[in-house]
């Protein structure tokens, strides 16, 4: 478990009307970027998160850090907060196989920390940070909120726990609850300031971030992992979603949020792109011709995975706009040389 909170006085509601939000893991890649846009809406924010000092600049100019874990959530809640947005947590599932034990404690555990923090508080609105990792290999694509879930890492099935936690607790005391399940988030974000905020993670996991190593020389080559699965061009078929698009659909999971209700929405493009596709595309946007190396399959790895975001577009009235590979690509490569300078 994290630190205890350094402090226990952060106010009370502020004067004239403003919405006062707790945002776990706001020092994160995503985490950050709807803390932004909730202080570009006008809102109080507060972030608890444990990062390190270097991570601790990514908490946007405004927020209120506190530098602890979700685990003692109840140090800092009480009835000042309006609602809270949780996105603290473990996210490699490939990690989440070799150390089981720290995805539970931090993802699962965790969770049931701040659910009765809230709880205690009177905190009666949570907006979650789910993922498309707990449908493991999915049936029929696109994917919607019903299909089976049958998480194929621990990763997911921690977070899989999570969501079925949050549903108790909606139904057993009235939480207003939203769990927004993520497919493949890319791009980044400039607020109004113009300052860039993307995807920075150490050791970096994620395929496009990869790529622009390889691009710029950090990396020798780029791998892809497999070129025989049964899709057009025998890679690996993933859908993409713009950071900005997916923050924007937390704001208004906060005012879809309804007493005694859990909803689920996944969030995604409803397209699919290759792993060749992204390779091809980072070259385009980098203007380099780095070389790629073809490995063996990894093991649990879908060969699509697509979204059906229909819930998300009906009833949160959400549409993404900068759906392009080409666009997500540039907005990253755009924050990966600011963040590389």
């Amino acid at each position: 478990m994290g630190p205890r909170p350094r402090t226990r006085d952060l106010g009370q509601h502020s004067q004239g009307g403003t919405v006062k939000y707790l945002v776990t893991g706001g020092a994160g890649y995503i985490g950050s970027i709807v803390a932004t846009m909730l202080l570009e809406a006008g809102h109080e924010v507060v972030v608890l998160d444990d990062c390190p000092p270097a991570a601790a600049v990514r908490v946007p100019v405004g927020a209120t850090l506190v530098p602890s874990a979700v685990q003692w959530a109840s140090e800092v809640l009480d009835e000042s907060f309006d609602g809270v947005l949780h996105f603290a947590g473990l996210i490699a599932a490939g990690e989440s196989m070799e150390k089981p034990e720290i995805y539970w404690e931090h993802n699962t555990s965790g969770t049931f920390a701040l659910l009765e923090a809230m709880r205690d508080a009177n905190v009666k609105t949570l907006v979650f940070s789910s993922t498309a990792a707990v449908y493991g290999n999915p049936v029929e694509v696109p994917i919607r909120e019903d299909a089976i879930k049958a998480p194929t890492s621990t990763y997911g099935a921690t977070k899989l726990a999570a969501d079925m936690a949050i549903q108790s607790e909606a139904t057993a005391h009235g939480l207003a609850a939203v769990s927004l399940r993520y497919f493949n988030v890319v791009g980044a974000y400039q607020d109004r300031s113009g300052v860039w905020h993307g995807e920075n993670h150490e050791p970096e996991t994620h395929i496009i971030p990869i790529a622009f190593d390889a691009a710029s020389g950090r990396r020798e080559s780029f791998a892809i992992f497999g070129d025989d699965y049964p899709t057009p061009d025998g890679t690996c078929v993933r859908d993409y979603i713009h950071v900005a698009d997916l923050a924007e659909a937390h704001l208004l999971a906060l005012g879809a949020a309804a007493a005694g209700e859990h909803k689920i929405y996944n969030l995604g493009n409803g397209n699919g792109f290759s792993n060749k596709e992204v390779v091809a595309t980072v070259k385009a946007v980098t203007g380099t011709d780095f070389p790629v190396a073809v490995g063996p399959r990894r093991a649990g790895d879908p060969a699509e995975l697509v979204a059906s975001s229909e819930r998300a577009k009906t009833e949160l009235g959400w549409k993404p706009s900068r759906d392009t590979l080409d666009r997500m690509v540039a907005d990253a490569w755009e924050y990966y040389q600011h963040a590389r300078r």
